[in-house]
């Protein structure tokens, strides 16, 4: 099975700092697939990763790039997209 990437945009009016990024980096980890985001042509991290997620340094607006490999990657992808399109800021 080849891996299954999706390009989504940022939705927090502050982009991926602690708080989303937690919440992404745990979603990541609890699909038990890996994962992978990248901002931009830049180097993909570990999905997994809150250190990694905070270090691509994502604002709002940007648009990123999610990669999972293995069974059940489209909906990992599913899940994870929404974390990342949806405003945690306002809540």
């Amino acid at each position: 099975m080849a891996p299954v990437t999706r390009t989504v945009h940022i939705g927090s009016s502050h982009g991926l700092h602690a708080r989303p990024a937690k919440l992404f980096a745990t979603a990541a980890k609890d699909a038990g697939i890996p994962v992978t985001l990248q901002k931009g042509s830049g180097t993909p991290v570990n999905a997994a990763s809150i250190l990694g997620v905070i270090s691509l340094g994502v604002e709002h607006g940007d648009y990123v790039t999610i990669t999972a490999d293995g069974e059940g990657a489209e909906a990992v992808l599913d899940t994870l997209s929404e974390l990342l399109t949806t405003d945690h800021d306002a809540e």
